[in-house]
C-alpha cells in the first residue's frame, strides 16, 4: 500500500510535465528532479518516474520525426519550380503563380504532419491530467504509444 506522500510525489512528478508550457524543457528537468530524489525509496515513485520520462522522450521522438516529414513537405511545394528572381522584388517577397495542383501530395503530407503534431499535443495535456489522478488514486498508470527507453 502508497502512502499519502508517495501518491503525492507521484502525482506531483506527472504533474510537473506540464511546466514545458511556462518554462523550456520544464517537462524533463522537473520531473527528473521529482523522480531522482524518491525513486530508491518508493516503488511506486520509481515506476510514475519512469513513466513521465519514458512518455516525454517519446513525444519528443514523434515531434521531431513529423517535424522532420513537414518542414521539408513545405519547402518543396513552394519553392520547387520558382526561380529566386520571381520571389524577390524591390525588397518584397512575393509568391506568383503558385499551382496547387503540382504541389498537392507534398502539401498533404506536410498538413497530414501538422494536424498529427497538434493531436499529439493536444492528448499529451488530457493524457498527462489522466495519468496524475490515476497516481493519486494509487494506481500504476502506463502511458500509451511510449518507448521503455529508462527500463
Amino acid at each position: 500500500m502508497e502512502t499519502s506522500s508517495e501518491k503525492n510525489i507521484a502525482t506531483f512528478t506527472h504533474l510537473s510535465s506540464l511546466t514545458q508550457y511556462f518554462i523550456p524543457f520544464g517537462n524533463y528537468i522537473f520531473p527528473i528532479v521529482l523522480w531522482s530524489t524518491k525513486k530508491e525509496e518508493s516503488t511506486f515513485v520509481d515506476h510514475h518516474g519512469k513513466q513521465v520520462l519514458n512518455f516525454q522522450l517519446s513525444l519528443l521522438l514523434y515531434s521531431l520525426l513529423l517535424l522532420v516529414i513537414a518542414v521539408p513537405a513545405f519547402i518543396i511545394s513552394v519553392f520547387q519550380d520558382m526561380p529566386l528572381s520571381t520571389l524577390v522584388r524591390e525588397n518584397h517577397y512575393t509568391i506568383e503563380n503558385f499551382n496547387f495542383e503540382n504541389h498537392i501530395v507534398a502539401l498533404t503530407t506536410g498538413f497530414v504532419c501538422i494536424a498529427l503534431l497538434a493531436v499529439l499535443k493536444v492528448s499529451e495535456f488530457f493524457l498527462i491530467i489522466y495519468a496524475s489522478i490515476k497516481a493519486s488514486s494509487g494506481e500504476k498508470y502506463k502511458y500509451p504509444i511510449t518507448i521503455p527507453f529508462i527500463k
